[in-house]
Order: structure tokens, then sequence, then C-alpha cells
């Protein structure tokens, strides 16, 4: 193993639903600007921060803020592993080292909640062009988060929401709000006719377009 190569614990990318997630990122970019400024709410070990400065770097330099407190979540049953922080920024350095263009990486460890006020706070609400939702997988969080992200979006911007049928803990007894999905379908109906959903794009995650 060399220091060009990021280590992954995990590699979610659709594959084991049968779609390519960043396949279908890279069609709806082409469809729309290419982004220069990015946020994502859930970072963990950097592997889809990687795949956006990968993808988005290639055609002008971009700026990308990612948030995450690294402090566990139901998603990993609370387990708090201070290795996946370390890999984030040895994966994202890497990542950033290999792009085509100059990449600003601003990494804020914080609950997603705070962060995003702060961001809107500083002035930086309706300047982001792609959001990307990854962070606590419970509604009451994952609403917040949709709150916040609408806010930074700015018009014809991107917000992708990941895991909207994600269910393991009803298989385990748990309540759908701990669950993404009820969150977000709250959002999509509060916020309809100022969004349009990306049709055919897989339903694994949730595709949105501010209008």
């Amino acid at each position: 193993m060399t220091a060009d190569e990021p280590i992954f614990s995990h590699t979610w990318d659709g594959r084991h639903v049968g779609i390519s997630i960043f396949e279908i990122w890279d069609r709806i970019r082409t469809v729309t600007e290419s982004p220069r400024k990015i946020l994502e709410v859930g970072s963990f070990e950097g592997y889809s921060t990687s795949a956006m400065i990968r993808l988005f770097a290639d055609r002008s330099p971009i700026e990308i803020t990612c948030i995450d407190s690294w402090a566990g979540a139901i998603l990993f049953d609370e387990r708090v592993d201070p290795t996946h922080e370390a890999r984030f920024d040895a994966n994202v350095a890497i990542a950033v080292r290999k792009a085509e263009n100059p990449v600003q990486l601003r990494k804020i460890k914080s609950d997603s909640f705070r962060a995003m006020a702060s961001l809107i706070h500083e002035g930086e609400s309706e300047s982001f062009d792609w959001i990307y939702v990854d962070g606590s997988h419970e509604a009451k969080d994952v609403f917040l988060d949709a709150a916040g992200a609408f806010r930074l979006l700015k018009r014809g911007g991107i917000l992708i929401f990941d895991d909207y049928l994600w269910n393991d803990p009803l298989a385990k007894g748990g309540h759908v709000n701990q669950t993404p999905k009820p969150a977000i379908d709250a959002f999509v109906k509060i916020f309809y006719d100022q969004l349009t959903v990306f049709a055919g794009a897989g339903l694994w995650q949730m595709y949105l377009r501010k209008n």
C-alpha cells in the first residue's frame, strides 16, 4: 500500500443494489452546470468526498466543505472509531493531490445543525451548487439537515439525500423515524413547489433541483 492509495473500510456506491451512484451523479452534472461550490453533510472516511473531487475537479477548480462530527451514528450502532476521521484526512488529501484542478477543502468538525447555521449566519445562504446529505439517519436530524441544505443551496443547485430507502433499524425492530425516508418525504412535500425531482435516477438516493 502506497501513500497515494486511499483506504476505505466501506465503499457504498450503489453496487449492492445494482446501480452506480457516481455514474448517476455524472449524468446529473451533464444536464446542469458542473458544480464549483459543494457541501457534504456526513463525510465518514471520505469515500464520497473523494468521488466528488474526482468528478467535479476535472473541469474547473472547486470548493468543497465537509461537515461531520465523527462521533458515531445509528448507521454504525453508535460506535465511535477515531480511525474514521484519520482515514478521511488521509483519503481526501490523496484526492486533492491527484485532482486535475485546484481543490479548496474546508473541514468542519461539528454536528450538522450548528455547522449549517453558522454557514448561514456567515452569509453563505444560496451559495452552494451541489449539496450531498449523508449524515445522521434519524428522521428528526435528516429533516433539520434538509432545511439547512435548502437554505444554503442556490437556485438551480442540486440536492442529494443518501439512503432514501435505508431501513436496517426496521429489520431490528426499530421505529420508522430511525430512518431517513419520513424526513425526506416530509421535506419534499413541504417544499414541493420549489423543487424538481429527478425521475428515473434510482431510488436508493433522492435527487432534487432547487427551482
